[in-house]
């Protein structure tokens, strides 16, 4: 196949002369060094995430070499060049604020910059999303490189990691079961590298999805990040990227409806986190694909857990890249998968699947006949308190709590929250439920993980582990507990949530698929004439940019002028069981 590379005469600068555009770039760059041989190469741009203030990519240096050398080794070109980069941990007010405005800055560096193909690298959890959004948008040739895992640490001869362990010693210590002197130690001990969770978080799932939807390499997501796997899979993402240059392989022609349905089969299959949902929805509407909730529901009923990774199971990602990685997963759902959905390699997945390592021995992947959970991991719900649905990671709660009525204790916002969830004359049992509204979209607004909503300080030191939760917000994919989250529309939109008062019966049924706020319609619709006028919203900025156009979650709080102009299908397919 004759190269299809444009190299620097890609993306010329407009001065009303093609030519003397071309003349112009190449001598800037020729200042920097570069000979004309480097300059007739396929151009590689290489996505530089690398931040002080972002240690889950704290590899990007050595990935960037890495990458490098499997580009040169190709014959191509690499050339960096930066975007934002945005940490969970250090995003305020909340890193899905941020999510939109990274996918703009890289589907328009990717538009205005001479590259044949470029590669992505991102990890934390917003990060890899937001430039598959952006990738997807630009048309150009892209392939996902995640950063990988951080590795665990050891805490008193136990095993942990970040973020799981973070939330359980967290909670440990509001209930008084562990001092300030412990939780001050465990602190050093939770995070055992740079790299991302290493858990099923939302990083661990991303990187999992994207090996699934065939944007990055196989066996690729797992390799922890300061490991020589990880750096040899970056050199074999950068020789390949040189390829995809060559081939003008875009990513329309791997982001397919097929593509879709694999990855969402491993998001369930691995009990991964629910914002890779939202993420689902958002990139697939980029594609011109819009999330069929019902039908991902179906497709969790007949898709069981065999990852035992935390926070369903029991293991972390070191573990399962020894157990053979998302390869091995997939051999073992190989007959729920699409295996014509085309890959960056440039071949189907059944053919990746047919030179996969043969499966060995090992207890973290599980066989189809004995699975973590046998019900799914997420589950859908409709009822009068979110026509537009809401979701509950059923593999992470509590099983007893999952078929529940109980009495509403309602929080206005995060800040009510705060001031009262550990006060001692808190009106609350662990039968209640605690809603918490204006936390979606638009209330906060970016849709914070604040659905985790803590147990009640005086519920915890009464040893109550779990309580039902329900909120229009996200919780952390690393975090467990009996939690209904997305709940749609949101309340700050006129959603039901907003008409809940403490004292309202709320009826839980996972297994219906039911969330019913037990008051009637009469008294709903009396409480929604004289509800409170809507909360202001900002006035100027990337905030009123982000409230004006911002997306419910079911389409993936993207920005609505970023998705596709045309619908052509929904994700993922309605079909039969496999």
């Amino acid at each position: 196949m004759p190269s299809q590379h444009q190299g620097l005469r890609g993306s010329l600068t407009s001065y009303g002369d093609a030519e003397f555009a071309l003349f112009l770039r190449k001598a800037f760059i020729k200042g920097a060094g570069y000979g004309d041989d480097a300059l007739d190469r396929p151009v590689i741009g290489i996505v530089d995430t690398e931040s002080g203030f972002n240690p889950c990519h704290g590899n990007v240096p050595q990935l960037i070499q890495a990458i490098e050398r499997g580009v040169m080794l190709a014959g191509g070109l690499p050339v960096s060049f930066p975007t934002i980069s945005v940490h969970e941990s250090f995003a305020s007010p909340t890193s899905m604020f941020l999510r939109n405005l990274m996918a703009m800055d890289t589907e328009e560096m990717l538009k205005a910059l001479p590259v044949d193909a470029v590669v992505l690298i991102g990890g934390c959890d917003k990060t890899v999303p937001a430039q598959l959004m952006g990738a997807a948008s630009a048309g150009k040739p892209a392939v996902q490189l995640v950063t990988g895992s951080m590795l665990t640490g050891s805490h008193r001869g136990r095993t942990v990691g970040a973020c799981t362990d973070c939330r359980a010693f967290w909670g440990r210590y509001r209930a008084e079961e562990i001092d300030a002197d412990e939780i001050a130690e465990v602190n050093g001990r939770l995070v055992g590298s740079v790299g991302t969770c290493s858990v099923a978080g939302t990083a661990s799932t991303m990187a999992a999805v994207s090996e699934a939807l065939g944007v990055a390499l196989p066996g690729s997501a797992t390799p922890p990040a300061v490991t020589a796997d990880r750096m040899r899979v970056a050199e074999a993402t950068g020789t390949r990227a040189v390829g995809l240059a060559e081939e003008a392989l875009t990513l329309d022609r791997i982001l397919t409806p097929a593509a879709f349905d694999n990855a969402f089969r491993i998001l369930l299959a691995m009990g991964g986190s629910t914002n890779a949902l939202v993420h689902l929805a958002a990139i697939a509407g980029r594609c011109g694909y819009r999330l069929d909730l019902d039908a991902f529901d179906a497709l969790g009923r007949e898709t069981p857990v065999l990852v035992d990774l935390k926070p369903s199971g029991d293991h972390y990602m070191e573990d399962l890249h020894r157990a053979g990685g998302i390869p091995r997963l997939m051999l073992e759902l190989r007959d729920q998968l699409d295996p014509t959905a085309l890959t960056v390699t440039g071949r189907t997945l059944g053919e990746e699947l047919d030179d996969a390592p043969a499966p060995f021995p090992q207890d973290v992947i599980r066989p189809r006949d004995n699975p973590i959970h046998s019900g799914g991991s997420i589950a859908v719900l409709h009822g009068n308190l979110a026509p537009g649905g809401a979701i509950i990671k059923q593999s992470a709660a509590t099983p007893a709590l999952l078929e529940h009525r109980g009495r509403a204790v309602v929080f206005e916002d995060a800040a009510d929250l705060a001031e009262r969830i550990d006060r001692d004359d808190l009106d609350v049992d662990a039968s209640d439920v605690l809603v918490l509204r204006n936390i979606g979209p638009v209330g906060f607004p970016g849709m914070p993980e604040a659905g985790y909503i803590p147990i009640p300080r005086k519920l915890a030191k009464a040893g109550v582990k779990d309580i039902v939760r329900i909120s229009d917000g996200r919780m952390s994919g690393t975090a467990a507990g009996t939690i209904v989250l997305h709940s749609s529309p949101e309340a700050a939109v006129g959603g039901p949530l907003a008409l809940v008062r403490t004292g309202d019966t709320i009826a839980l049924s996972v297994a219906h698929r039911s969330l019913v706020l037990e008051v009637d319609d009469a008294e709903l619709a009396r409480r929604a004439a004289t509800a409170a006028p809507p909360r202001p919203r900002p006035e100027r900025g990337y905030a009123k940019l982000y409230v004006d156009e911002v997306t419910q979650a079911e389409e993936g709080c993207d920005f609505r002028f970023l998705q596709a102009v045309d619908t052509r299908a929904s994700v993922p397919s309605r079909r039969g069981p496999a």
